[in-house]
Protein backbone atom coordinates (compact mmCIF):
# COMPACT_ATOMS: atom_id res chain seq x y z
CA UNK A 1 0.00 0.00 0.00
CA UNK A 2 1.50 3.64 -0.96
CA UNK A 3 1.52 6.11 1.09
CA UNK A 4 1.56 9.02 -1.64
CA UNK A 5 -0.12 8.44 -4.93
CA UNK A 6 1.80 11.52 -6.93
CA UNK A 7 5.51 12.04 -6.22
CA UNK A 8 8.44 14.82 -7.14
CA UNK A 9 11.89 13.02 -6.93
CA UNK A 10 14.66 14.32 -6.69
CA UNK A 11 18.32 12.91 -7.95
CA UNK A 12 21.36 14.35 -7.90
CA UNK A 13 23.67 13.88 -10.36
CA UNK A 14 26.37 13.00 -8.67
CA UNK A 15 24.63 9.85 -7.45
CA UNK A 16 24.80 8.71 -10.94
CA UNK A 17 28.74 8.84 -11.03
CA UNK A 18 29.51 5.94 -8.80
CA UNK A 19 32.84 5.75 -6.76
CA UNK A 20 34.37 7.51 -10.10
CA UNK A 21 32.46 11.15 -8.77
CA UNK A 22 32.19 12.02 -12.47
CA UNK A 23 30.23 11.58 -16.04
CA UNK A 24 27.44 8.72 -15.65
CA UNK A 25 28.27 5.08 -14.25
CA UNK A 26 25.78 2.30 -16.64
CA UNK A 27 25.84 0.19 -13.55
CA UNK A 28 24.72 2.73 -11.18
CA UNK A 29 22.05 4.40 -13.38
CA UNK A 30 21.20 0.57 -14.23
CA UNK A 31 20.29 0.36 -10.44
CA UNK A 32 18.29 3.50 -9.81
CA UNK A 33 16.02 2.53 -13.16
CA UNK A 34 15.26 -0.81 -11.23
CA UNK A 35 14.50 1.14 -8.15
CA UNK A 36 12.44 3.46 -9.80
CA UNK A 37 10.75 0.55 -11.81
CA UNK A 38 9.32 -0.85 -8.38
CA UNK A 39 7.67 2.52 -7.67
CA UNK A 40 6.29 2.78 -10.99
CA UNK A 41 4.44 -0.80 -10.52
CA UNK A 42 3.11 0.20 -7.47
CA UNK A 43 0.81 2.20 -9.62
CA UNK A 44 2.47 5.70 -8.29
CA UNK A 45 2.57 8.94 -10.31
CA UNK A 46 6.07 9.29 -10.38
CA UNK A 47 8.10 12.66 -11.36
CA UNK A 48 11.47 13.30 -11.30
CA UNK A 49 14.08 16.23 -11.35
CA UNK A 50 17.95 15.37 -11.92
CA UNK A 51 20.74 17.27 -11.71
CA UNK A 52 24.13 17.79 -13.24
CA UNK A 53 26.60 17.69 -10.65
CA UNK A 54 28.39 15.04 -11.99
CA UNK A 55 29.51 17.03 -15.31
CA UNK A 56 29.56 20.56 -13.80
CA UNK A 57 28.02 22.45 -10.62
CA UNK A 58 27.20 25.86 -11.24
CA UNK A 59 28.14 27.32 -8.49
CA UNK A 60 31.42 25.47 -7.71
CA UNK A 61 32.41 26.54 -11.29
CA UNK A 62 31.44 29.83 -10.40
CA UNK A 63 33.71 30.32 -7.27
CA UNK A 64 36.66 28.93 -9.65
CA UNK A 65 36.31 32.08 -11.97
CA UNK A 66 33.85 31.40 -14.36
CA UNK A 67 30.68 33.49 -14.81
CA UNK A 68 27.96 32.71 -12.60
CA UNK A 69 25.40 32.71 -15.32
CA UNK A 70 27.35 30.88 -18.14
CA UNK A 71 28.30 28.13 -15.29
CA UNK A 72 24.58 27.74 -14.26
CA UNK A 73 23.01 27.39 -18.05
CA UNK A 74 26.35 24.56 -18.51
CA UNK A 75 24.93 23.00 -15.29
CA UNK A 76 21.53 22.98 -16.97
CA UNK A 77 22.81 20.86 -20.48
CA UNK A 78 24.46 18.51 -18.04
CA UNK A 79 21.09 17.76 -16.45
CA UNK A 80 19.25 17.15 -20.29
CA UNK A 81 22.31 14.31 -20.85
CA UNK A 82 21.52 13.20 -17.00
CA UNK A 83 17.85 13.30 -17.96
CA UNK A 84 18.66 11.29 -21.77
CA UNK A 85 20.51 8.58 -20.02
CA UNK A 86 17.64 7.84 -17.40
CA UNK A 87 15.07 7.99 -19.73
CA UNK A 88 16.92 5.31 -21.78
CA UNK A 89 17.83 3.36 -18.51
CA UNK A 90 13.97 3.44 -17.19
CA UNK A 91 12.61 2.52 -21.15
CA UNK A 92 15.18 -0.69 -20.86
CA UNK A 93 12.77 -1.49 -18.16
CA UNK A 94 9.66 -1.60 -19.98
CA UNK A 95 8.54 1.69 -18.31
CA UNK A 96 7.25 4.84 -20.99
CA UNK A 97 9.27 8.00 -20.03
CA UNK A 98 9.53 11.44 -21.08
CA UNK A 99 12.11 14.22 -20.68
CA UNK A 100 11.00 17.49 -20.50
CA UNK A 101 13.24 20.32 -20.48
CA UNK A 102 13.21 23.78 -18.96
CA UNK A 103 15.06 25.27 -22.04
CA UNK A 104 14.23 24.13 -25.66
CA UNK A 105 15.62 20.74 -27.08
CA UNK A 106 13.19 20.04 -29.66
CA UNK A 107 15.07 17.29 -31.44
CA UNK A 108 15.60 15.21 -28.02
CA UNK A 109 13.07 16.64 -25.40
CA UNK A 110 9.33 17.83 -24.82
CA UNK A 111 9.38 21.83 -23.57
CA UNK A 112 8.23 21.68 -19.97
CA UNK A 113 4.43 22.60 -20.36
CA UNK A 114 2.63 21.57 -16.90
CA UNK A 115 -0.59 20.73 -17.80
CA UNK A 116 1.22 18.13 -21.06
CA UNK A 117 3.23 16.56 -17.61
CA UNK A 118 -0.08 16.12 -15.52
CA UNK A 119 -1.56 14.03 -18.37
CA UNK A 120 1.60 12.20 -18.69
CA UNK A 121 1.66 11.09 -14.94
CA UNK A 122 -2.32 10.22 -15.51
CA UNK A 123 -0.99 8.04 -18.40
CA UNK A 124 1.09 6.12 -16.32
CA UNK A 125 4.12 7.79 -17.99
CA UNK A 126 7.56 8.65 -15.84
CA UNK A 127 8.40 12.54 -16.53
CA UNK A 128 11.75 13.29 -16.11
CA UNK A 129 12.01 17.15 -15.50
CA UNK A 130 15.34 18.44 -16.38
CA UNK A 131 17.53 22.11 -17.05
CA UNK A 132 16.16 23.10 -13.99
CA UNK A 133 13.94 26.09 -13.28
CA UNK A 134 15.73 27.36 -16.86
CA UNK A 135 17.07 30.65 -15.39
CA UNK A 136 20.37 31.04 -13.07
CA UNK A 137 20.96 31.36 -9.70
CA UNK A 138 18.79 28.66 -8.94
CA UNK A 139 19.02 25.26 -7.75
CA UNK A 140 17.79 21.69 -9.10
CA UNK A 141 16.07 21.32 -5.17
CA UNK A 142 14.48 25.02 -6.30
CA UNK A 143 13.48 23.39 -9.68
CA UNK A 144 11.73 20.12 -7.46
CA UNK A 145 10.00 22.49 -4.99
CA UNK A 146 8.35 24.30 -8.18
CA UNK A 147 7.42 21.27 -10.07
CA UNK A 148 6.21 19.21 -7.04
CA UNK A 149 3.84 22.51 -6.38
CA UNK A 150 2.94 22.69 -10.18
CA UNK A 151 2.27 18.97 -10.27
CA UNK A 152 -0.05 19.02 -6.90
CA UNK A 153 2.78 16.36 -6.11
CA UNK A 154 1.91 14.55 -2.34
CA UNK A 155 5.49 14.66 -1.02
CA UNK A 156 9.19 15.71 -2.57
CA UNK A 157 11.94 12.95 -1.88
CA UNK A 158 15.03 14.17 -1.79
CA UNK A 159 17.61 11.16 -2.55
CA UNK A 160 21.07 12.28 -1.50
CA UNK A 161 24.23 10.22 -0.16
CA UNK A 162 23.51 10.21 3.74
CA UNK A 163 20.37 8.75 5.84
CA UNK A 164 19.03 12.01 6.58
CA UNK A 165 19.63 15.55 7.86
CA UNK A 166 22.12 15.96 10.49
CA UNK A 167 23.16 18.65 13.04
CA UNK A 168 26.40 18.76 11.32
CA UNK A 169 28.38 17.42 8.43
CA UNK A 170 28.50 13.57 9.64
CA UNK A 171 31.58 13.24 6.74
CA UNK A 172 33.49 15.67 9.13
CA UNK A 173 31.95 15.74 12.94
CA UNK A 174 31.46 12.21 14.05
CA UNK A 175 29.26 14.24 16.62
CA UNK A 176 26.62 14.73 14.71
CA UNK A 177 22.90 13.46 14.99
CA UNK A 178 20.33 13.26 12.64
CA UNK A 179 16.92 14.37 12.58
CA UNK A 180 13.79 11.83 12.51
CA UNK A 181 11.59 14.67 11.85
CA UNK A 182 11.99 19.01 11.62
CA UNK A 183 9.57 21.52 10.97
CA UNK A 184 10.13 23.93 8.03
CA UNK A 185 10.65 26.79 10.49
CA UNK A 186 13.21 24.52 12.38
CA UNK A 187 14.97 24.14 9.20
CA UNK A 188 14.87 27.63 8.30
CA UNK A 189 16.13 28.89 11.41
CA UNK A 190 19.08 26.45 11.63
CA UNK A 191 20.31 27.29 8.46
CA UNK A 192 20.55 23.54 7.78
CA UNK A 193 21.82 23.18 4.30
CA UNK A 194 20.37 19.82 3.02
CA UNK A 195 18.17 22.06 0.62
CA UNK A 196 18.55 25.79 -0.33
CA UNK A 197 16.61 27.97 1.29
CA UNK A 198 14.19 29.43 -1.77
CA UNK A 199 13.21 25.57 -2.17
CA UNK A 200 12.07 24.85 1.64
CA UNK A 201 10.36 28.69 1.50
CA UNK A 202 8.05 26.72 -1.55
CA UNK A 203 7.75 23.80 -0.07
CA UNK A 204 6.44 25.35 3.12
CA UNK A 205 4.11 27.94 1.40
CA UNK A 206 2.63 24.73 -0.36
CA UNK A 207 2.30 22.57 2.18
CA UNK A 208 4.18 20.03 0.87
CA UNK A 209 6.34 17.17 2.95
CA UNK A 210 10.06 16.69 2.64
CA UNK A 211 11.69 13.19 2.82
CA UNK A 212 15.17 13.27 2.68
CA UNK A 213 16.78 9.63 2.66
CA UNK A 214 19.96 7.74 1.30
CA UNK A 215 19.47 6.21 -2.15
CA UNK A 216 22.65 4.24 -1.89
CA UNK A 217 20.64 1.70 0.18
CA UNK A 218 18.58 -0.52 -2.25
CA UNK A 219 14.72 -0.57 -1.56
CA UNK A 220 14.68 3.07 0.06
CA UNK A 221 12.75 4.85 -2.67
CA UNK A 222 9.44 1.68 -2.47
CA UNK A 223 10.06 2.19 1.65
CA UNK A 224 9.22 5.88 1.93
CA UNK A 225 6.95 5.30 -0.84
CA UNK A 226 5.34 2.65 1.44
CA UNK A 227 5.33 5.33 4.38
CA UNK A 228 8.19 3.40 6.37
CA UNK A 229 9.84 6.08 8.60
CA UNK A 230 13.09 6.37 7.34
CA UNK A 231 15.43 8.99 6.78
CA UNK A 232 14.16 13.03 7.75
CA UNK A 233 10.77 14.10 7.03
CA UNK A 234 10.25 17.75 6.67
CA UNK A 235 6.87 18.83 7.62
CA UNK A 236 4.62 21.85 9.91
Amino acid sequence: MSAYSRVLLKLSGEGLAGESGFGIDPAVISSVAKEIRDVHERGVQLGIVIGGGNVIRGVAASAAGMERSNADYMGMLASVINGMALQDALEKEGIQTRVQTALEFKAVAEPYIRRRAIRHLEKGRIVIFSAGTGNPFFTTDTAAALRAAELQADVVLKATKVDGVYTADPTKDPGASRYDRLTYKEVLAQELEFMDQAAISLCRENKLPIVVFDMKVPGNISRVIEGEAIGTKVQD
